[in-house]
């Protein structure tokens, strides 16, 4: 059993010995005493003052004595500062949990409790390759739902894939105008990346094809008595920029291309689904090479009209308002948010309107007690709105919807734009990131008796390691800069330094492993500070799911490494002072190995057995 509820056990059966009041242990509150103070863990008194009618001091007094000699086994001493019980547990504690818990692969890992969660992320579109951004949302999303399931949960991953809409039709444009057949086995070039080259080119060819209606534009508003720069300022506004982009032949040609899909044209169709599989081969190739999986996958060209019949029934119900123009909204103010279209005058849906409908379908489907969606903080609104259009209908989903929101990933250079061509893929990256690995290893010189094989498996380790421990280290509410040679460094704080602590305990197990015998009675400090660490591994893991945030892990681990590299530098293993010693940190590495393997896994990184 984890330590903290034994002690608010021991602490509710003397409150109830010695002032016959039951206070139930779930209502102490008890924290790890603070490093500058004696003690392993705190009681706060304050919460029991009034119940008790004590002061804190003669109260935590009372308290430590009873518990210190009622309780021979978990307490050495305690000690009272103002409202709070610090109380010393005995090395004999520790020692049996060590005992316990060394040879526990699966330790801190809860059973099964009957509850099912579905976590959405990655949600790419189908006009480009996945890019740095969409790394940090794999990681987070795959990462959340691992920590899930050692919480016990029953977990669902899906994505939707946005593979329709004016920004596909825009690649097929391209690729119609200018690509001259060109397929993935003919030019060499993955399918994800030939399709975005051809959104990228979209791009260019508009800009270039926009310049004479600007010109004209910017002429017209000057002859009406703009001066140029009134004029100037107009022409670069968003509006008026976008309305301008409207007229270039290439963009009416994308827009009757959309047109023309939704009709349901042959060849317009044919093309789409040609070019979509181009894309999803090249996703699935990154997806395996990150380690990312779904169990569903939707499609938004098959739930782009759910929600529909919702939008009629929300109309019967006055949810819903129908204006002049025929176009239906729902009004939001009372709650703190605005009016927003759900319908559009034709009758189509919009994407409100589909998410509404998906959430229906998705709880049909799954019957999930939560789901969360992975989506950049860029979205915040739409999801405040999603959830309170859903609990106004009264769908089943509403209360289960939550929007893992994150901070947008940069580069040292600045903000990425796609249409720009400035968007860093993915693929690129992870090739970065094992050069880097590469690099780095070769320069620490330790490859030798590795084969090329296992070295390209190593590379890949650290590579992909790194990069993923960078982006999941930091708070998904922060926004961050991605800076690939900070990744990889093993005396910073990144994966590196994990996997080497790793590879350490390794090279420790393979000459000897505990066998389970006498480890004294004593504990030195740093190992003493080794176990507590260790200890709190199942607290971790329950604060990392209700906060929904991997950072929670990648600080532990780092921590687990960091104590236990302290401690080998400090004292000998293989060649430990008595024998007892020698099993004591031979428990304690195995201990080690075992939650530093687990943490990392809940982060999707691998560990390797040598570095």
């Amino acid at each position: 059993m984890a330590i903290v509820p034994v002690i608010q056990s021991a602490v509710s059966a003397q409150i109830n010995h010695l002032y016959q009041v039951d206070i139930q242990p779930a209502d102490i509150t008890v924290n790890e005493t603070k490093p500058e103070f004696e003690g392993d863990y705190t009681v706060v008194l304050f919460a029991l003052l009034k119940t008790l009618k004590k002061q804190p001091e003669a109260l935590g007094n009372e308290l430590g004595q009873a518990l210190v000699a009622q309780n021979t086994g978990l307490f050495s001493g305690f000690n009272v500062i103002k409202g709070f019980l610090n109380l010393s547990v005995t090395d004999s504690w520790w020692l049996q949990f060590l005992k316990d818990q060394f040879n526990e692969p699966d330790y801190g890992r809860q059973p099964r409790n009957g509850k099912r969660v579905m976590v959405e992320y990655s949600s790419p579109n189908t006009n480009k390759p996945l890019h740095l951004g969409h790394l940090r949302n794999n990681f987070l999303g795959w990462s959340v739902a691992e920590i899930y399931k050692a919480n016990g949960y029953e977990v669902v991953k899906t994505c939707i894939a946005n593979d329709r809409g004016i920004h596909i039709c825009k690649s097929m444009i391209a690729w119609q105008l200018f690509g001259n057949g060109a397929t993935p086995e003919s030019t060499g070039i993955k399918g994800d990346h030939l399709v975005g080259d051809y959104y990228v080119l979209f791009g260019t060819e508009m800009k270039k094809q926009l310049e004479p209606i600007k010109a004209k534009k910017l002429a017209e508003l000057i002859a009406a008595g703009k001066t140029e720069e009134e004029a100037n300022k107009l022409i670069n506004n968003k509006q008026l920029k976008e309305e301008l982009e409207k007229e270039t032949p290439i963009m009416k040609a994308a827009q009757q291309m959309l047109v023309d899909w939704e009709a349901g044209k042959p060849d317009v169709v044919e093309l789409w689904r040609t070019m979509n599989s181009w894309v999803y081969k090249g996703f699935d190739e990154t997806y395996k090479r990150i380690g990312s999986d779904f169990d569903k996958v939707y499609y938004e060209s098959e739930t782009y009209l759910l929600g529909k019949n919702l939008v009629e029934a929300g109309l019967e119900r006055k949810v819903f308002f129908r204006k002049d123009d025929g176009s239906v909204w729902v009004d939001l103010t009372k709650d703190g948010l605005d009016e927003k279209i759900v319908q559009r005058r034709d009758g189509t849906a919009v994407y409100i309107t589909q998410d509404i409908g998906l959430a229906e379908v998705k709880q049909n489907e799954f019957n999930c007690d939560l789901s969360i969606y992975v989506v950049g903080d860029e979205q915040n609104y739409h999801f405040k709105v999603l959830k309170l259009i859903c609990q106004k209908l009264g769908l089943q989903a509403a209360d289960g919807i939550f929007h893992l929101s994150y901070g947008m990933v940069e580069l040292p250079t600045g903000k990425m734009k796609t249409r720009e061509g400035t968007v860093v893929d993915a693929d690129d990256i992870l090739d970065e990131m094992f050069r880097e690995a590469e690099r780095k290893t070769r320069q620490q010189g330790k490859t030798e008796g590795l084969t090329e094989s296992a070295l390209k498996d190593l590379y890949d380790v650290i590579g992909t390691g790194g990069l993923k421990f960078f982006l999941l280290r930091v708070d998904p509410q922060k926004r961050m800069i991605f800076n690939p040679e900070e990744s990889i460094d093993l005396h910073g704080f990144t994966a590196t330094f994990v996997q080497y602590a790793y590879a350490r305990t390794q090279s420790v197990l393979r000459q000897e492993k505990p066998t389970g015998g006498n480890v004294g009675t004593d504990l030195l400090p740093l190992e003493k500070e080794l176990i507590l660490t260790l200890e709190r591994y199942t607290d971790i893991l329950q604060q990392a799911g209700s906060e929904m945030n991997p950072s929670v892990i990648a600080n532990y681990v780092f921590l687990i490494a960091k104590t236990f590299n302290a401690l080998w530098n400090a004292h000998s293993f293989l060649k430990a002072e008595s024998a007892a010693k020698k099993e004591l940190r031979l428990q304690l590495t195995q201990m080690c190995a075992h939650v530093i393997k687990s943490g990392m896994a809940l982060l999707g990184i691998r560990v390797p057995e040598r570095m």
